[in-house]
């Protein structure tokens, strides 16, 4: 009788208390970001906040738009993209750094987490949006990664919008140029042809300290359950020797592959490549069976710090995860799905 008893307090107390149901996948996400570094509110104005709030919460839109229509995690993670390298707030496209020679030398990656496919392209400098020319490689080219003048060249026999050099410029990048060059006791380049003249170029004033860092990437999931990963940037200020870093290296700044995740990252890119981070990620969610969460900062806020690497990292999974990980003061970051409304942070103590 007593064990009756029990087996009806056991039932009733199952009935009274369901298991927390699990929540749903959603249909459709997106994850960007626009660079990390040292962001801090006491250094930034409020005019200055706004215009990053609202530029990322315009690029996030667009994207969203192309996902909630049914389209490709491809299609939006170019769509989106292509907004942020158009804005001269970002670190890519328009906004870029300069090299120490006074260039703007642009880097992207684009992979498909459905196929693997892949298409990266590094020292771009007349290609107006390197994420597509990224994207072409992949889909148009036996090739992986094209670098300099070939990547170029490919980008017109792909049909690509191609504009002088001087598109790029914008007078903050040159002014932080000026000032890394001085700092270095390296010789100051002349202003490059066809660039207006100092006194006609506005500077947007001061900014925060995120040149080092400025990238910008997009992870997003596709109703068909299909996730895919791109990533671009102008690299460091006053880089020199044609530096590349991490944003077009697969597997280290950018990664995608619907078994495990898709990541895009942003930082000191060095120590991105010698830790595969992109790759790295996804590795410990497929075959460890770590939360995406918690191996984006096992990576992050452990391994890279112990060899004094700097930045973070946006990344999604086709089961619904979305994350975002960085050991930096800050990181212009955004996210949306189906099932939650769009966020948009950039300090280290928003959520």
């Amino acid at each position: 009788m007593r064990l009756a008893a029990s087996l009806w307090i056991v039932l009733a107390l199952a009935i009274a208390s369901p298991a927390t149901a699990q929540a749903p996948t959603p249909k459709w996400a997106l994850v960007i970001h626009g660079g990390a570094g040292v962001i801090e509110r006491a250094n930034m104005d409020a005019g200055t906040e706004a215009a990053y709030r609202k530029a990322m919460a315009g690029a996030l839109a667009e994207g969203q738009r192309v996902l909630e229509k049914g389209g490709s995690a491809m299609d939006a993670v170019e769509a989106t993209i292509k907004v942020m390298e158009d804005d001269p707030l970002f670190n890519a496209g328009r906004g870029a750094v300069f090299t120490a020679e006074g260039r703007n030398e642009l880097d992207a990656a684009f992979m498909d987490g459905a196929t693997m496919k892949a298409g990266s392209v590094a020292g771009v400098t007349r290609t107006r949006h390197p994420i597509s020319l990224a994207r072409s490689v992949m889909e148009k080219s036996p090739h992986v990664m094209l670098i300099g003048h070939g990547a170029d060249q490919f980008a017109k026999v792909a049909g690509l919008e191609q504009v002088d050099p001087a598109y790029f410029f914008t007078e903050r990048r040159w002014q932080q140029l000026e000032k890394t060059l001085n700092e270095q006791r390296l010789p100051i380049p002349t202003r490059p042809i066809n660039a207006p003249s100092a006194a006609r170029s506005i500077s947007r004033g001061p900014q925060p300290d995120d040149h080092r860092f400025g990238t910008v990437g997009v992870v997003a999931l596709d109703q068909k359950g299909d996730i895919a990963a791109g990533t671009s940037t102008g690299g460091m200020t006053a880089k020199r020797w044609n530096r590349v870093g991490d944003a077009p290296i697969i597997g280290a700044g950018t990664y995608a592959d619907n078994r495990s995740c898709a990541v895009s990252a942003t930082g000191s890119g060095e120590y991105f490549i010698r830790l595969t981070v992109a790759r790295t990620i996804c590795a410990l969610v497929q075959y460890k069976g770590l939360s995406l969460q918690a191996a984006a900062d096992e990576v992050v806020r452990k391994q890279l710090p112990a060899i004094n690497g700097d930045g973070g990292i946006i990344a999604l999974s086709a089961d619904g995860q979305l994350v975002w990980s960085f050991n930096t003061p800050g990181m212009y970051r955004a996210r949306a799905s189906s099932e939650e409304p769009a966020v948009v942070a950039i300090y280290k103590d928003e959520p």
